[in-house]
């Protein structure tokens, strides 16, 4: 059992291990935007919040639950564009995910990745880091939703934070994907070996 990848291919399966997840840690978790509701600590991913309002029929009045959650339907997203945010920066998660583990797996089987098939991760790779960077662009559009208002005293608007935040899961995010296209993609090059040259 040996390896199909080169050392350079060693390093660039390790790297993208490592970018992959770190923008599917900074995708799945809520902390993309924080700001405060009712005295409360609240933060937003795109497709999942912590703390939010609920009604208390025992005492007649709106209290913060203050726990995570995903939202109930994909329809209840605060906003389109982070529904589409949602739907593409996931996307590209998974194509850097797919691209790692078969990369990890160059590191113990044989023949696997080729020098072609290599290149042609490192264009996956690239696709995938395009993607989850089009969906950070695209997380801004949707700080004009009601939620996000409430959160942010009302002075939140388009790629304007009012009192809110932004936090360490958007960095995250886009920090994988930035070292995904810059490094990995031009490693992925070099990755695999060369077909060995048989004299018959």
């Amino acid at each position: 059992m040996g390896s199909s990848l080169t050392c350079a291919g060693v390093v660039w399966a390790l790297l993208s291990f490592l970018c992959a997840g770190a923008s599917c840690v900074g995708f799945f978790m809520p902390y993309w935007l924080l700001g405060s509701q009712m005295g409360k600590p609240v933060s937003f991913g795109t497709f999942r919040r912590c703390s939010y309002p609920v009604r208390d029929e025992v005492h007649q009045a709106t209290v913060m639950l203050e726990q995570c959650g995903r939202y109930a339907s994909f329809q209840g997203i605060p906003s389109l564009e982070w529904r589409i945010c949602t739907v593409v920066t996931g996307v590209g998660c998974g194509l850097l995910l797919l691209v790692s583990l078969t990369a990890l797996m160059g590191c113990c089987v044989s023949d696997l990745i080729s020098r072609t098939i290599g290149r042609v991760a490192g264009g996956i790779q690239f696709v995938g880091a395009l993607l989850i960077g089009s969906g950070c662009a695209l997380y801004p559009l949707g700080w004009d939703s009601e939620e996000v208002r409430q959160t942010c005293s009302n002075r939140s608007n388009q790629f304007e934070l009012g009192s809110c935040e932004i936090g360490w899961a958007f960095y995250c995010t886009g920090a994988g994907a930035a070292a995904a296209m810059m490094l990995c993609t031009w490693m992925a090059c070099f990755a695999g070996k060369r077909p060995k040259q048989y004299p018959y």
